[in-house]
């Protein structure tokens, strides 16, 4: 096993911290996550701040913070006050987080639990509120009505927060386009300032992948899916949110920070059990399963399970299929910078067939999406697959 983490790292701007716990289990979920009831909570937070301090011996000139999972907040008010603070003592204090955020689930934060975060620095929160049908968040799994989602957005606002995104989901099961328009009405009305939107992907290992096989559930045709998109862009659009990235749309100076490091292809630190990282050229996985994560970091071992050495070739595919998932699109700039050739160097027939079908525009600095091809994604995506060394 490559011990990727032992290796100099390459100062990357961004850390990822794993928060497997959740009160309940999603339906769609796949994300390596456990039922909170009788696990070892504090010993977790107690492994994951030595696995930090492994890799980061000295504090890290870090920019962006993200505690997902899960669901971080899940653990009590102390727990989560603890691992923020670990996370803090790993990052340069000499120089302020651009971003601090922390993912929350409706229902799970109270006045103390808010008061705390904006205590211990957290500047952006994420409320994973998916839909305010309250049908089909039972039909989905999640633990918490549409009036307790409005209370935690209306709770973190009067809390000081002035940089909350929600996420939603749209391609449901039996969710109607009338569903999905009162979900965006009444997600304006609560002044958030950033949303992410996903279609429902059935997953392998989740329940709602189960009950597929079985055709107790049907998705949504693709051209319904493609008809919510093309709502939810306009209605944001219409009060003043702009698209930055094809799920993700953010009002002016509210952009996420931290995921534009996995959109531009930069590599960051991983932590938790089965958290992702992408360090010196080599993307990893951490052991997933908790007493496995447990026992290798309580025995000063390397937690990574899974390692993979990105070749040139995959790294241009990353950045192209990453980079023009942002308005801002591929650099090109930074294209040479990071492999010393154009990118009309190595797809010079894709670029320029992509350019007369009117699915990338050249706008001399940057590749960009076109509107038509925002909307055949894959299909533009799928042309920058390359056969061999580039």
């Amino acid at each position: 096993m490559m011990n990727v983490q032992e290796k100099a790292p390459a100062s990357p701007a961004s850390i990822y911290v794993h928060i497997p716990f959740c009160r309940y289990i999603c339906f769609y979920c796949d994300f390596n996550k456990f039922f909170i009831e009788n696990q070892p909570v504090d010993d977790y937070i107690e492994q994951l701040d030595r696995e930090m301090k492994r890799v980061l011996m000295e504090p890290a000139p870090v920019d962006t913070v993200y505690v997902g999972g899960g669901t971080p907040t899940a653990l009590g008010t102390d727990q989560l006050r603890r691992v923020l603070r670990d996370v803090k003592k790993r990052t340069d204090s000499s120089r302020p987080l651009r971003e601090f955020s922390v993912e929350v689930n409706p229902g799970e934060a109270d006045w103390a639990k808010f008061d705390m975060m904006k205590e211990e620095g957290v500047t952006r929160l994420s409320i994973g509120i998916q839909t305010f049908n309250d049908s089909l968040l039972q039909k989905i799994g999640r633990g918490h009505s549409a009036a307790e989602a409005k209370e935690t957005v209306l709770l973190a606002r009067e809390s000081g927060f002035d940089n909350i995104s929600i996420d939603l989901m749209f391609g449901l099961p039996e969710q109607t386009m009338a569903d999905w328009k009162d979900t965006i009405t009444r997600a304006l009305q609560l002044d958030i300032d950033h949303v992410s939107a996903y279609s429902l992907k059935i997953e392998e290992k989740t329940m709602f992948y189960n009950w597929y096989r079985q055709g107790k559930i049907k998705p949504l045709p693709e051209d319904t899916e493609a008809d919510m998109y093309e709502v939810l862009e306009e209605a944001l659009a219409d009060a003043g949110f702009h698209a930055y990235e094809i799920s993700n749309f953010a009002k002016p100076g509210k952009e996420s920070e931290h995921n534009k490091t996995y959109w531009r292809n930069e590599e960051y630190y991983g932590f938790g059990a089965g958290a992702h990282g992408y360090l010196n050229g080599v993307r990893y996985a951490n052991l997933g399963p908790l007493p496995h994560y447990l026992k290798a970091v309580k025995a000063g071992e390397n937690p990574v399970k899974d390692t993979h050495e990105v070749s040139r070739t995959e790294n241009m595919e990353e950045e192209m299929f990453m980079g023009l998932r942002m308005k801002e699109g591929v650099s090109a700039h930074r294209f040479y910078r990071k492999f010393n050739c154009s990118y009309y160097d190595i797809y010079p027939e894709a670029l320029q067939e992509l350019t007369e079908e009117g699915l990338l525009y050249d706008s001399g600095s940057a590749l960009q999406l076109t509107e038509k091809g925002r909307l055949l994604g894959n299909e533009v995506f799928a042309r920058f697959l390359l056969d061999e060394e580039g």
